[in-house]
């Protein structure tokens, strides 16, 4: 990665977030490894030509994140995978970005697995009518787009909003958590043809299961659809 040019200098606030995104991905990716001192100050502010109050802000952000500890005569190390705050969504962005696209969905498939058919069960209990006409927007944005892009980010209220129906803060709290990697997985499995034909009806079974507060059937229903998820993305990486 380039250095800064002294004849074109970068705003210190450009200067502080370029440093905590490549030493975020150099830590997230593995090149920096668990436990091992990241280079000194001097080295650092040298490389990246920016002032040492600059790369101190840096480090504190890094250390927010649950990436790396601070200690004098130290220096600065970075802590432990199962320490960091998975999350946050700078390290979410840093998964996405250094871990092989097949790996990553696997893992995210498994978190949607646990998370959003309990979603949907409890949803279907708890689920006001304005809850259900806000699950019932989300899905006709989905049934009126005319392309992946268009597609996408109904999907994604459409998931939100079960996850807000069940009336649990922590729950749709972790739900908003996941937005970026959803994303990314939408985007990968929605590239299989006929796309609406595919998606609508399992995505309709389980809109339809919590209108009628039938929470096993709503469960059941996501199930599916998340089944129907992975045999999209295998079917497109073949």
């Amino acid at each position: 990665m380039s250095k800064a040019d002294y004849k074109n200098p970068v705003p210190s606030k450009s200067q502080h977030a370029l440093i905590v995104q490549q030493l975020g991905l150099k830590i997230v990716s593995g090149e920096i490894a668990e436990n091992e001192k990241i280079p000194s100050e001097l080295e650092l502010c040298e490389e990246f030509q920016v002032s040492r109050p600059v790369f101190r802000e840096a480090i504190r952000v890094l250390n927010a994140k649950g990436l790396t500890y601070s200690r004098p005569k130290i220096g600065t190390v970075v802590r432990p995978r199962d320490e960091w705050y998975m999350l946050d969504p700078d390290v979410l962005f840093w998964l996405i970005q250094s871990t092989p696209e097949n790996e990553f969905f696997k893992t995210l498939s498994t978190v949607r697995k646990v998370l959003e058919p309990e979603l949907a069960y409890i949803a279907a209990s708890t689920a006001t009518e304005q809850d259900i006409e806000s699950i019932k927007t989300a899905y006709d944005g989905m049934e009126k787009a005319r392309t992946v892009a268009e597609f996408i980010q109904p999907d994604i209220e459409f998931h939100l909003a079960i996850a807000k129906a069940t009336h649990n803060d922590l729950l749709a709290y972790m739900s908003k958590m996941l937005v970026l990697p959803l994303q990314h997985s939408i985007q990968a499995t929605s590239l299989r043809p006929n796309l609406q034909k595919h998606s609508l009806p399992r995505h309709k079974a389980i809109m339809t299961a919590i209108e009628n507060k039938d929470p096993l059937s709503a469960r059941h229903a996501s199930l599916v659809q998340l089944e129907d998820a992975k045999m999209a993305y295998d079917l497109i990486k073949k």
